[in-house]
């Protein structure tokens, strides 16, 4: 996992004061290439890693070799736990990481380096929706994350409204990405992108002492599968196409069944019939809906609709 060998480059290079990318792959049993990228990745990310070129060359934690990270900038420390944080929940080894990590830190940067491996939670399941940029607001919300003060936004959901929050935690839910956050009247879950304005204010966050963000994203989802997942269809095509329907439905699609002649049975999920048919038609013969009637019925009026409105 990238953020577990994130970190034990990190370590690596505050054992041995100078590594080159070969040295890091043999250590941590990778490519090259591969150890070249993470390097350049923690340089990027802001950590003080330097490349030294030349014969005796390699890279280079800025202040040579230590045992502590007393070298770190309070938005260094924060830089790399952004980096391995979302993995922590996932593999305990990056956990544990981590708090060998912190326990190098000064204590007056471990409560923003706590923060910051908390401020970010990746979710890879989609929900059938790309967004190619990542919205422009998520550094300012992670900020303000991490330093646990109030955001006032204005959001555009079905109307434009101004907001006072209490920013808990930033999820990145297959590039969408998303806000969880405390309101006057409870936990709401904010599409960044459609975060019109923020601004960080002076206040100080209320954050639930116990609060772990991945429960509460578990929450989050199950609350919202429950409304997007209320009608089911079979539906049958070839194999080479399931993965592009699994994309468009995301967590909605499930494969049921293999068939003969290299095709499969999957079943798909949407809050109406109308909803299955829209995302369907544009499939044509590809796609067989073996049921229910109200898809197909869908399906059906849609194809008039297009033989009506095209037919010379």
């Amino acid at each position: 996992m990238r953020a577990d060998r994130l970190v034990a480059t990190l370590l690596l290079m505050q054992t041995r004061g100078r590594v080159t990318a070969a040295e890091v792959a043999a250590e941590l049993e990778i490519s090259v290439a591969t150890a070249r990228r993470d390097l350049e990745a923690l340089s990027t990310a802001g950590v003080p890693v330097y490349p030294q070129p030349g014969r005796g060359g390699g890279w280079r934690l800025v202040g040579g070799a230590r045992t502590d990270l007393s070298g770190l900038t309070a938005r260094e420390a924060q830089a790399l736990f952004l980096l391995a944080g979302p993995a922590a929940a996932a593999a305990p080894e990056v956990k544990s990481a981590l708090r060998k990590l912190m326990g190098a830190l000064p204590g007056t940067f471990r409560a923003d380096a706590s923060a910051a491996a908390e401020a970010v939670l990746v979710d890879q399941a989609g929900w059938g929706e790309r967004v190619k940029e990542r919205p422009p607001m998520v550094s300012l919300l992670r900020d303000a994350v991490i330093a646990r003060r109030r955001v006032r936004l204005t959001y555009a959901g079905r109307e434009k409204t101004e907001r006072l929050v209490d920013p808990w935690g930033l999820v990145d839910k297959d590039d969408v990405w998303y806000l969880v956050a405390g309101t006057d009247k409870g936990r709401r879950t904010f599409r960044v992108d459609r975060i019109v304005e923020a601004a960080a204010t002076g206040d100080a966050a209320d954050r639930p002492a116990d609060l772990e963000l991945a429960k509460v994203w578990e929450e989050v989802v199950e609350e919202i599968e429950k409304r997007r997942s209320l009608l089911t269809a079979d539906v049958v095509l070839g194999r080479r196409h399931f993965d592009v329907l699994r994309d468009r439905f995301g967590r909605h699609c499930e494969l049921v069944a293999e068939l003969p002649e290299d095709r499969v049975r999957a079943r798909v999920a949407a809050p109406a019939p109308i909803m299955i048919a829209q995302e369907l038609a544009g499939w044509g013969a590809l796609v067989e809906v073996e049921g229910p009637e109200s898809v197909r019925a869908e399906l059906a009026r849609l194809g008039a609709e297009l033989v009506a409105r095209y037919t010379p």
